[in-house]
Parts: structure tokens; sequence; C-alpha cells
């Protein structure tokens, strides 16, 4: 038995308690955009955050120590347009929809140039945002849960944790909407009495691929028997249970430049099939020339089965199973691909040193949003003359960036690319030599 500690049962001093601020309501002019998609208003002691609202606009906002709920537009921007989700304001997946396309993708790009300017590159040159939407999101997190008695199927409310049911959604692929609004029967099986499942849907080429989260083993052969006729009537290509396949229709599959990989379930993908076009285009510019590459945090070879194209490759990242997916693919493309190999590391961790790196000549990095400062130290040491830093937040982007360029990289490009339409996030790639 696990000993107490007695001193964790002492009462802390009481704390002063503080009123909290009354609400007021206010005509308010915006200045500008905040980077998490909520309007910038200046006040006398800090700003306000008004979501909904726009720069330039004059908004009745009811106030709430740092929030601005917007109340009625006084003053419109002439960037301001309808919606075009009858959900938008409560579901939490989209914070953009009112603001025309043009003003929003310049504004995603400026924040790029401000966090780059915060590190010190004030007078880096960047690429308008291209705009990679394409017919819209491949992959979804879709939510189940009962309510009322009946099963909801949906996204989390903005601003909370409630479930809102859904019955559109214009950011999805069609052929991928088309599958998720049809998937209540799986939570009318899977969900709980109480809490949610998380169903995450993948569209591939050979059809919709859904992966469950949080619903348990699904070991009862009455349950996989009904489980198995649900993915016949929506045509799954494959449905899982927590990592395991309960049925495999056909194989989930998808071209990455000339290899075909087939994913694990739940694997990591961009968000939309342009985008992940796009980022590979601008990352292979940056490699090119080079004759051994290293892919770093390389998931199932977005750009390690490109680079093979043209170089010998070395694959590092932490999931076994999207290693083993991306050493498929590649062994499966014959003599279309120059020799890959693939190293399970959790860079973020343990980070590939300088040495390990000595043979290679250029490398890609696509880490997690919080960036990969350690393996950036160890990149600007190593013998890489070209690399390509591909980023989903401007801010870790640039931090580690100043690293590699105070090691002798110089900046060639960088781009902004636009897949999560009508929210704030942007990806950025930066291409550098030496």
């Amino acid at each position: 038995m696990k000993r107490s500690n007695r001193l964790s049962r002492v009462r802390p001093p009481r704390a002063r308690t503080i009123a909290p601020a009354e609400p007021f309501e206010r005509v308010l002019d915006v200045s500008s955009m905040g980077a998490r998609g909520d309007a910038v208003i200046a006040g006398d002691s800090g700003p306000f955050y008004a979501p909904f609202a726009l720069p330039g606009e004059k908004i009745r906002a009811r106030v709430v120590g740092d929030r601005a709920e917007l109340i009625d537009i006084v003053a419109a921007s002439p960037a301001r347009q309808a919606p075009a989700c009858a959900h938008f304001g409560r579901c939490g997946g989209c914070q953009l929809q009112h603001w025309r396309e043009a003003e929003y993708l310049a504004w995603k790009r400026e924040q790029v140039v401000e966090a780059l300017t915060r590190r010190g590159f004030g007078g880096a040159e960047v690429d308008a945002t291209i705009p990679a939407w394409g017919q819209g999101r491949r992959r979804a997190a879709v939510h189940a849960g009962r309510q009322g008695g009946k099963v909801r199927l949906g996204f989390i409310e903005r601003g909370g944790a409630k479930l809102l049911p859904i019955t559109h959604c214009p950011a999805l692929a069609p052929a991928l909407e088309a599958v998720v609004l049809k998937l209540a029967p799986l939570g009318e099986l899977l969900a709980p009495q109480r809490g949610e499942i998380t169903l995450q849907c993948l569209l591939t080429e050979s059809g919709v691929d859904v992966a469950v989260k949080g619903a348990g083993r699904a070991s009862d052969r009455s349950m996989l028997e009904q489980l198995s006729a649900v993915a016949d009537a929506l045509d799954l290509a494959r449905l899982s249970i927590d990592g395991e396949p309960i049925v495999e229709r056909r194989k989930p599959v998808l071209h990455m430049g000339r290899a075909v990989v087939a994913p694990p379930p739940g694997a990591f993908l961009q968000a939309t099939a342009e985008g992940e076009e796009v980022l590979a285009r601008l990352a292979m510019d940056a490699l090119g020339g080079a004759n051994r590459v290293i892919d770093l945090f390389s998931g199932i070879g977005t750009f390690a089965l490109r680079a093979a194209e043209f170089a010998e490759v070395l694959a590092v990242e932490s999931d076994s199973e999207m290693l083993l997916a991306l050493k498929r693919a590649a062994d499966g493309a014959g003599g279309a691909l120059k020799e890959v190999t693939t190293l399970r590391r959790d860079l973020l961790r343990t980070p590939l040193s300088s040495l390990e790196m000595k043979r290679f000549d250029a490398a890609v990095i696509d880490p997690p949003r919080s960036g990969a400062r350690l393996q950036a130290e160890q990149l600007a040491r190593a013998p890489i003359r070209k690399l390509a830093y591909v980023s989903c937040d401007p801010a870790s982007f640039a931090r580690d960036l100043k690293v590699l360029i105070e090691h002798g990289f110089t900046l060639t490009r960088i781009t902004p690319v636009d897949q999560f339409r009508w929210s704030p996030h942007i990806e950025v790639v930066g291409a550098l030599e030496r």
C-alpha cells in the first residue's frame, strides 16, 4: 500500500476571494485579428477578444473580463461574408467562415511574418499563402454520445465540451461528409451509456477508413456480426476499434508519389490531399540535387517516399506501425525507388545526433506543433547542406529556424500553406541551404 504523505493533508492558507468583473455592454472598435481567430480590441488595461468580429468593424458587445461577446454589428467590414455552414458559431471546428478569402489568406501569411519578426527575421521574404483546400478535408474526428436516450453524432461545441450534432459539414470532402453523416449506427452499437466515443475517419482511394477510440473491445460474436453489417451498409473500406481491425472489406490505400501506402488505423495524414501535394512539392524543391536524405518525423512516408525517387532515404519515426506501412510501400514500389531504410526513434526525447547524420547531405523535418528544438540543434551541427522544414506552428518554426541560421543555414524560401480552411491554423515550409 502506498504510504500517505501527511504534509499533503495540511490545509493551504485561504486565498483571497476576488469578485468576478461585472459584465457591461459597450460599442467597440476592432483593431486586428488575433492568432487564435478572435478579433482584437484595444483596451485601457489590455486587449479584449471578440469571436466572429472582423478588423475595422464597430461592434456592440457584452464584455466580461477580456472577452467581448458580439451582440450586434454597428458597422460591418466590407470583408465580411455569409458563413458557409448553418452550424457556424456553435461548432468548434471553424472560426473564420465570416471572413472574405483574400483578407483571410493575407492574415494567415501575416501570422508567419509576425512569428519571424519576433525572432529577429523581420526582413525575410514570405510567399503569399497557398490555399490548398482541394475538395476539402479528408480526415475528421467525429464524436458520438447518448443524449436524451438517442445517439448523437457531431463535433464539440465552441468553448466547451458539449457535443453538437451536425447535419452537414462543408469543410469536409464530399465523399467523406457523405459517410460521416451516416455513422450513427456505429454509435448505437459502441457508445457507452455515459461519455463519448471518437470516430477517426479517413478518406482513402479505396473508401473511408474508420478507427474508433474509447469503445473497448468488441469480442462478442453478435456484436462483431452487427459491426460487419454496418460496415457493409456504409461501404467502409475498414473498421477498427482501438487500433484493432474488426472489418476490412478493402485495404485502405493512398498513393504517395510512385508508392502505394496502406496506413494503419488512425494514422496521421495531412488534412487535405491537395495540401499533401503542395507541401511535398515545396519540400522536394528544397532538397533538389540531394543524394542521401533523412526524413525526421516521417509518419507513413509523405516526404520519404517522394524523396526516394531521387535519393537514398532514412525515415525516422516513433510509431512502429506507421514505419512498417512506410517500409512496405517502399519495398512494394520495386525499382521505382532508391533504397529506403527506417529507424524507430522518439526524436523529441532522443534526437538523431549530428554524428548519426554524417553521411547525409539533406534532410526534411516535419515535427509536431511544439517544434523540435533539440533536433534542430543536432541538424545545425550535422553536414546537412539542404533542409526542408515543414511546420504547423509559425512560432515554433521561427524558434527552431533561429538555431539553424545561427549555425550557417540561409533561408531561400518561406511558403505558408493553408489546408485548414476557416481555422486559424497555418502550415509553413521553409527551404534552407548552406
